[in-house]
């Protein structure tokens, strides 16, 4: 079998997605270290997702944010249902398909996670979440760093004394900052998230982080609705981030 360019650039990009999400946790954990949360953090969900009737339960996935998650496109024009939380359902669904998940969005467009943590536990622990996934890093670049860190801090330890398992997601793009550079808003926003994730040993989603490498191979405004809103490529992109915290290696579907 003959590789052409084409080919070597397509499974170059492979390796560097797959690389990327092993690595997703802070410099200074051990690889086995990062590659374990990923595949066993949800190891007690998944069992459960695999219990048919008339022993399951129904399971929770409640994603708290702005207005991706929400599935906002452009020009105030919803795509609810090929939203990143939508589309994760999906995935879950036909992968085991004998459970019983909702996708919950507790999300609005243009909060910010100060104002997020305000309503957490009327609006986000109220529904009784299994998982619980963060979004709010395009946002806060409107509150700043510090500020941005204690609304975080205070919804993890909420979710965590709660018992719910908590995955955090570093922004997606925002094509009016250079995605290359370290030095930007998002960038900043994304290592504070990172090393929150660190800190509390909680999931991680390293949406920026994938985006980035995405941007060596590819113009990302392929994935883009607008400047600051992913499209559904972009969010079936972070579904499918997402779901490597969800997929059971061991499990077959009849």
């Amino acid at each position: 079998m003959i590789l052409n360019s084409k080919t070597y650039k397509i499974l170059g990009f492979a390796f560097l997605l797959s690389f990327n999400f092993a690595c997703a946790q802070l410099k200074g954990v051990s690889s086995s270290k990062k590659e374990n949360l990923a595949t066993h953090y949800l190891d007690s969900l998944k069992k459960e997702l695999m219990v048919k009737w008339p022993n399951n339960r129904t399971i929770n996935l409640v994603f708290h944010g702005h207005s991706v998650p929400t599935g906002y496109t452009t020009r105030g024009v919803l795509d609810r249902i090929n939203a990143y939380p939508y589309r994760t359902l999906k995935k879950v669904n036909d992968f085991y398909p004998y459970s019983v998940v909702n996708t919950i969005t507790t999300s609005i467009g243009g909060e910010q996670a100060e104002q997020g943590a305000k309503r957490f536990k009327e609006d986000v622990l109220n529904h009784r979440p299994d998982v619980l996934f963060i979004d709010y890093g395009l946002n806060d670049r409107s509150i700043g760093l510090e500020r941005a860190k204690v609304a975080w801090e205070q919804m993890i330890e909420d979710a965590l004394a709660y018992g719910t398992k908590v995955i955090l997601l570093t922004p997606t793009p925002d094509l009016n900052e250079d995605i290359t550079s370290e030095e930007t808003p998002l960038a900043q926003h994304s290592e504070q998230i990172r090393a929150l994730a660190k800190k509390y040993n909680v999931g991680l989603v390293d949406s920026y982080g994938l985006f980035k490498t995405l941007a060596k191979i590819q113009p990302l405004i392929g994935y883009m609705s607008q400047n600051n809103h992913i499209n559904q490529k972009g969010h079936q992109f972070v579904a499918d981030a997402i779901f490597e915290y969800l997929k059971n290696s061991k499990y077959k579907t009849d």
